[in-house]
């Protein structure tokens, strides 16, 4: 039962001088490291699978909604994220120096005004002296910022795909597709039900064509080559990718002269040509665009090709980038009986988005966001957290996407190491100031005290929460002291377009602005998880008020 109490982990403490270990939870064979190439068969029942799947999100669910110790990393992080902190090229800091030197130049020359205008040259070389190392001091200061600082990289506009109706699949029409296939136990259907019910996602998500004919397999004698190739696949990528750019091109007036670069991720559809390439011929773009295809990188990817393509935009000048972000359902519905890779099934759907960055500060458009801060965490080097999104075949040879029973165990971890680096960038100095001095208590004084949980709404108006499922939007909520409505733009996307994996943030972000909640000033945390295991940040800055059209859409 639900009810009964849950085993814990060991807390972690927050001023530890080794990183904390993961959290883990009772798993079977197939979960552990030295399993990941080679998996048995589940013998668990269906009410037994979802029990304990549903057992270990409520634990990590309640555990850090109860324990704060779970929600603070160790101190190893927290200096990471301040090693990572470059005072020359932070304007704030910078502006505050200059202000302090100015203001104590100004006051040497007000009080020996008198001695300015004597003709004593022993004070007439000291003041000079004192004068001139502040200048000195000054420009070296303005030489290091103008060398050091980073060029701004704007988002012009974005827009993500909207299938039309035809592609939408209830919750009836899913399962009915399921059966016309005749591949799927009866047992396996239920299960699928089970969780599709449980997942939070609405009617109106979408499948790719190839899926609602469904029906084509059972006539195939259960070839399922039949509608889920590579031919299909290819269909789905060119409709959301070209549906996505060809509304953003239509919305900013841009023109394929004009993008410089190109970057595009989708991690389980990898073709040749590649899918950058597949752009590049529709829309017949320069020949020296620089372009970059990303595969295999999860669902955190979008963030990551915002990253890249913040530093590309630093090495080129004057330049243009359009990131595309998406995933192919047509080649990876899993088609088995393994219980732990029918989960994806009932989460992911059809999806994309089209960014336009810029690092021009004078150009025919007006940016929207401003780009802050973006950070990377990956615990690859961790075996479990490794194994806990996995592509795989099953025993019987047919092709998956399985996710370990502690993916969220993995996840929590994971969470906490990309904002413990994250926080020092982001909160105000009061924060900074009154964390010093609980180190200060706690490590000198030797004090016994909580853990120091900050705020997070000191330093993020709004929030983007990869729709991983029902039950992550659960664990970020808890974990961060998040609000409901905080929380609102990632469980409207998930009912409205299910698990759209990268371009997931994209969809939230549109929610806030039809809304009508975006103000000038505002800042927005995109957060997102992916396999590998990875969770990556970005922050952005809203340059302008938005007003709302509406999420009837």
């Amino acid at each position: 039962s639900l009810r009964q109490p849950l085993p814990r982990p060991p807390p972690l403490h927050l001023c530890s001088d080794r990183t904390p270990p993961l959290m883990t939870s009772t798993s079977s064979a197939s979960d552990t490291p030295g399993g990941a190439h080679k998996r048995q068969p589940s013998n668990s029942t269906l009410q037994a699978l979802v029990e304990s799947t549903r057992q270990g999100w409520d634990r990590v669910r309640q555990l850090y909604s109860a324990d704060a110790t779970t929600r603070t990393a160790d101190l190893h992080d927290v200096r990471s994220g301040y090693r990572l902190i470059d005072p020359f090229s932070v304007p704030g800091l910078l502006t505050s120096i200059y202000g302090l030197v100015l203001s104590l130049a100004v006051y040497e020359l007000y009080v020996s005004r008198e001695i300015l205008l004597s003709i004593a040259r022993q004070h007439l070389v000291g003041n000079f002296l004192g004068l001139a190392l502040s200048i000195f001091f000054l420009g070296a200061l303005l030489i290091a910022y103008t060398f050091r600082r980073s060029n701004p990289v704007y988002c012009v506009e974005f827009c993500t795909y909207k299938s039309p109706p035809a592609n939408e699949v209830p919750h009836d029409k899913f399962l009915r597709l399921s059966r016309e296939s005749e591949v799927f136990s009866e047992e396996s259907i239920e299960f699928q039900k089970k969780l599709l019910y449980r997942s939070g996602l609405g009617d109106r998500t979408a499948f790719p064509d190839a899926l609602h004919r469904a029906r084509e397999i059972a006539e195939a004698d259960g070839n399922a080559a039949a509608i889920l190739n590579i031919h299909n696949a290819r269909l789905e990528a060119e409709q959301v990718m070209f549906g996505a750019i060809d509304d953003l091109m239509k919305k900013t007036g841009l023109r394929v002269d004009e993008i410089d670069i190109l970057i595009v991720n989708c991690s389980l559809f990898n073709p040749t040509p590649s899918l950058s390439a597949m752009i590049v011929n529709k829309y017949k773009l320069r020949s020296d665009v620089r372009t970059y295809n990303l595969s295999g990188m999860g669902c955190s990817a979008g963030l990551i090709s915002i990253d890249l393509a913040r530093d590309l935009l630093q090495v080129h000048g004057s330049a243009n980038a359009l990131v595309v972000s998406t995933e192919n359902v047509t080649q990876n519905w899993y088609l088995g009986t393994e219980k732990s890779m029918l989960i994806t099934n009932t989460l992911f759907r059809m999806g994309g988005a089209a960014v336009l960055l810029t690092n021009k500060t004078a150009s025919r458009w007006k940016p929207k966001y401003e780009l802050l801060h973006t950070v990377r965490t990956h615990s690859g080097n961790n075996d479990q957290a490794y194994d806990s999104v996995f592509q795989m075949e099953d025993a019987k040879g047919v092709r998956g996407v399985k996710l370990s029973k502690n993916i969220m165990d993995v996840a929590g971890e994971a969470l906490k190491r990309n904002v413990t680096t994250l926080a020092p960038f982001v909160f105000p100095l009061h924060v900074h100031f009154f964390f010093a001095i609980y180190l200060f208590r706690r490590k000198v004084l030797k004090q016994k005290l909580p853990p120091f949980v900050p705020d997070f709404h000191l330093a993020f108006k709004h929030f983007c929460i990869h729709t991983g499922g029902r039950a992550v939007i659960d664990v970020f909520e808890n974990a961060l002291n998040l609000t409901k409505e905080d929380v609102e733009p990632s469980r409207f996307a998930l009912q409205r377009f299910g698990n759209t994996s990268s371009a997931s943030v994209w969809y939230e972000l549109e929610f806030i602005e039809r809304a009508g909640r975006m103000r000038k000033g505002n800042r927005i945390w995109q957060i997102a998880f992916g396999s590998g295991f990875k969770c990556n940040s970005a922050v952005w800055k809203c340059l302008s008020s938005i007003e709302g059209t509406g999420t009837d859409y």
